[in-house]
């Protein structure tokens, strides 16, 4: 159950960071190309970023799907930060291979390593320079839209799809669906980058009170 959970959390928040790192491995024709490109040329400019997000969960199973919202803030090479707000408040801290997600409304946290060789499969994996992006996914795509669908086993994972925006940061939302058709939107907005980030937004600080649940994979 914890597996799952962590895994979902890897995947949902963290592939949009991915795309610098992907799509220099990468080499199509036609719209792909030219998306590729504009990809590529804003991610060699970027050191931070920051924004707010809203993301839409939908379990079809259960026919129920709920809307989160919240910030984040990343740091170039491996330091994220997700401020969840809301009935759902929580912050997920990342940084390099430590992850720590803190559930306010519950006070408790759990943290763990990010260990390459539970996760080294998953997309999160490709930030740090890991996988072959060629070998990896059959990209396809047309107009503002990339395709990204795993070869082999990924998850749970069926496909990645990308929406490109015209504005300084080229990615505007992703959808991830997984083998029950369920899925995870996430739509970017209000995107700034390189506004120099404080240290203090990445660092693990907790209210004395929390408890801390270890997790190991």
């Amino acid at each position: 159950m914890k597996n799952s959970f962590f895994r979902t959390v890897f995947i949902s928040v963290l592939f949009l960071c991915l795309a610098g790192t992907i799509f220099t491995q990468v080499s199509f024709s036609s719209d792909i190309d030219n998306n590729i490109e504009k990809i590529q040329k804003a991610y060699k400019k970027i050191r931070d970023m920051k924004g707010s997000f809203t993301q839409i969960n939908t379990i079809r199973d259960l026919n129920k799907s709920d809307t989160y919202k919240g910030q984040f803030f990343i740091r170039q090479p491996f330091r994220m930060t997700w401020m969840y707000t809301g009935k759902a408040a929580q912050d997920i801290y990342i940084n390099n291979e430590t992850v720590l997600i803190y559930k306010r409304g519950e006070k408790q946290a759990y943290r763990g390593k990010f260990d390459r060789a539970t996760f080294g499969q998953t997309p999160v994996a490709l930030l740090s320079g890991f996988g072959d992006i060629k070998q990896e996914f059959t990209i396809s795509g047309s107009g503002n839209s990339l395709l990204l669908k795993p070869k082999n086993p990924l998850g749970t994972i069926t496909s990645i799809s990308i929406t490109l925006s015209d504005d300084d940061f080229p990615i505007k939302s992703f959808v991830i669906q997984d083998g029950r058709s369920n899925v995870i939107e996430i739509e970017l907005k209000e995107v700034k980058l390189n506004t120099d980030l404080k240290d203090s937004l990445f660092e693990f600080t907790l209210p004395k009170n929390v408890k801390i649940h270890e997790y190991n994979p």
